[in-house]
């Protein structure tokens, strides 16, 4: 009770202080004024003393009454009453924001003491509140700086000019309104004022300009930090047409890149855009880092995810998710989607997902297959890399015209510049036949897959003359037994033996040299549809090591080994 009291008691004494300086400042500048009007008044009889004296030779006998009769100290009272309207309006100005203060947070200790709680607690809480709203203010609002900057601008011309009008001999309103501005606008323009009351104003309103640019300075820098700070992080939207999109960030990026690069050489380059969810700027220098040429391809990176909700740890799932996100875009999707899975048996619900326009490619798998041919065959990894690459010939399809109803057999010697493979038949929802049958006769809408250096590079011709002759009898040669060393695991790995049980002769060696246990393998070889006793071509050789311990392997007969 006694903390209270006291509390109170010097609030009290505050308050009285501040209101006690207030009514003092109010009577100085009315004594002021009233000084200024007898002032005045002198100086009025003055004049007319002045002028009375000057004319008398040239005047008649009622000069003096003449001008005793000009009521000249009505135009200065007139003139004074309008500086004292100014001079009351810039002090009520400048003392009514924080009466209203006071008087809140009076009522709010009012309202805390009549609750049993301490008293400053109430101007806390009040301060709190009104910094939350000031807050939500600026939060909600974006151009609630520029504004509060503007209004505190005028409010600071405005009573600067009442107060110039006030203390200064400026014939107007408008005239010391004026005089303000260019205070606001320039500080130095202030320098020229002549007494104490005019320099006074002058400089305090100059100091209020300082402030106000300073600030619209700080708001216009920030600003443009924020714009530049967005175009840096990628945030802006790519306004591109006939793009390709890359979605997400792998180690085959750059190899990608390269290869579109290739294709677009023909064009004199094109445009690929890059959405990841890495920074911007530490994307486009891993692309420059990139020891190719573009070939004036231009390559756009833009930070974000494709999905709007959170990324999820299975590749497959979350590839799936980019698909359906895809395939909700409002504006209706044209593109052709090409989908990397990692698991053969998540393709049918990919493909469900997208609809006809997306394509799968189950990239460990594909390798796997191809690790088999190249072993099988040495050379066969130059030759995928020149047909798969963009640097040498490569596949085309392109629907023909001109070719319908005609037989594949024909279909073969009609491009003297390309090496046709097969038909994209129409009338089976797309699917590739290669190498069909000769008899197969290209329906409307079929379209000829081609091996070419480039789109524009092969065309149809006439059919040329074929002298017919007996083509001579191809014998498949023997095939021999191998001698297959395969070293580490891999999820697809009864997938390979498959392939490899398809090419090799009955009574190969297949030797799987890995940490996995013996049967751990047989059980996960058996959970993939592997069976192991019925392969007829090839043995499985089972050896436990690390091939990368040099002991490990010269347990091993590498000398032995086909490939």
């Amino acid at each position: 009770m006694y903390r209270t009291g006291a509390s109170s008691s010097w609030g009290f004494k505050h308050s009285f202080i501040f209101y006690f300086l207030i009514f003092t400042c109010i009577l100085s500048v009315s004594c002021s004024i009233h000084f200024r009007i007898k002032v005045n008044k002198l100086q009025e009889d003055i004049f007319n003393l002045r002028a009375t004296c000057n004319n008398q030779n040239g005047v008649s006998s009622n000069t003096n009454e003449v001008l005793q009769g000009v009521d000249y100290s009505s135009f200065y009272f007139k003139n004074v009453d309008s500086r004292t309207i100014g001079v009351y309006s810039v002090i009520f100005t400048l003392i009514i924001p924080f009466l209203f203060y006071k008087n809140l947070a009076n009522r709010s200790k009012n309202k805390t003491l009549s609750n049993g709680t301490k008293s400053n607690k109430g101007e806390a809480l009040l301060k709190k509140r009104i910094a939350y709203r000031v807050d939500v203010f600026f939060s909600v609002y974006p151009y609630a700086k520029l504004l509060a900057l503007l209004v505190a601008t005028i409010i600071l011309i405005v009573s600067g000019g009442l107060a110039l009008y006030a203390v200064s001999d400026a014939s107007s309103l408008a005239e010391a309104v004026w005089l303000s501005w260019t205070f606001v606008a320039d500080s130095g323009n202030h320098a020229d004022r002549v007494g104490t009351g005019p320099r006074i104003v002058s400089v305090s309103i100059s100091c209020g300009g300082l402030l106000v640019f300073s600030m619209m300075l700080g708001l216009v820098s920030d600003a443009i930090s924020e714009k530049v700070d967005t175009l840096r992080k990628g945030k802006s939207m790519v306004v591109e047409t006939n793009h390709i999109l890359i979605l997400g960030w792998s180690d085959k990026l750059g190899s990608l890149l390269e290869q579109l690069a290739l294709a677009n050489k023909s064009n004199g380059g094109g445009v690929v855009v890059v959405l990841a969810g890495r920074g911007k700027e530490e994307m486009e220098i891993d692309i420059a880092n990139l020891e190719f040429d573009f070939m004036g391809t231009s390559v756009i990176c833009r930070s974000g995810s494709p999905l709007i909700l959170a990324d999820l740890k299975k590749s497959d799932a979350y590839a799936m998710r980019v698909v359906l996100s895809l395939t909700g875009v409002k504006e209706g999707l044209k593109g052709h989607v090409v989908v990397e899975i990692h698991d053969l048996d998540n393709e049918p619900l990919v493909k469900l997902v997208g609809g006809e326009l997306t394509e799968t490619v189950v990239a460990h798998d594909v390798i796997g297959r191809l690790m088999i041919q190249c072993a099988l065959q040495p050379g066969l990894a130059q030759i995928w890399e020149n047909i798969l690459g963009f640097e040498n010939s490569e596949f085309y399809i392109k629907r023909w015209p001109q070719l319908d109803g005609v037989h594949f057999e024909d279909v073969l010697i009609s491009f003297p510049d390309a090496v046709p493979c097969g038909v994209k038949v129409a009338a089976n929802g797309g699917k590739i036949k290669l190498n069909p049958d000769f008899d197969y006769v290209l329906q409307e809408g079929d379209e000829i897959l081609v091996l070419a250096e480039d789109y524009n590079s092969y065309h149809p011709v006439p059919l040329p003359k074929v002298h017919k002759s007996s083509c001579p009898t191809l014998i498949d040669p023997p095939k021999y037994p191998k001698k297959i060393l395969l070293c580490g695991w891999r999820r697809d790995i009864d997938d390979m033996i498959m392939v490899l049980e398809t090419f090799v002769a009955p009574g190969s060696e297949l030797w799987m040299f890995n940490e996995v246990p013996e049967k751990e393998r047989e059980r996960k070889l058996a959970d993939g549809g592997l069976n192991a006793p019925g392969l007829r071509n090839i043995k499985l050789i089972h050896h436990q090591g690390n091939a990368v311990i040099k002991r490990h392997l010269e347990t091993l007969p590498l000398e032995t080994f086909d490939s």
